[in-house]
């Protein structure tokens, strides 16, 4: 059993190894069964999930910064800003124009694997910042 300080350790290096496009070092702390909720729809279980959730953003430059960590049992909660610049997001071009966002992820890690992660992101926020308009619907 991990102690809530390794865990924390864990969920601190799985940001680090984002932002340094390390994959596979993140699929050697994921857990075969890691499934992520707030993510890419339909990702496989385990690694494979991982590699395809990375695999899906295309070019990106980006850097995660933790503001706050805290953890209780096997569940690490972490607040973050990144940094990013990518060729486009959510089918809306960037034209070189870098995003900050932030993010609560929520890690339940046991045995030192994470298992199961929730995300929750400014993706609107994201969107905006890109350009993209927000249009009142028409009445029908």
């Amino acid at each position: 059993m991990s102690s809530i300080e390794e865990n924390k350790i864990i969920a601190q290096r799985w940001f680090d190894l984002i932002s340094e496009h390390k994959i596979e070092d993140i699929c050697e702390i994921t857990a075969p069964n890691w499934k992520m909720h707030g993510g890419l729809p339909g990702l496989p279980l385990g690694p494979e999930g991982v590699r395809k959730l990375f695999g899906s953003f295309g070019r990106i430059e980006q850097k995660w910064t933790i503001e706050d960590i805290i953890a209780e049992g096997e569940k690490v909660v972490v607040r973050a800003t990144n940094t990013c610049t990518q060729e486009s997001f959510f089918d809306v071009p960037s034209h070189g124009k870098q995003q900050t966002f932030t993010a609560i992820f929520i890690h339940c890690i046991v045995d030192g694997k994470i298992i199961e992660t929730w995300r929750n992101a400014d993706d609107l926020g994201r969107l905006l910042q890109l350009g993209a308009r927000i249009e009142p619907g028409t009445s029908k």
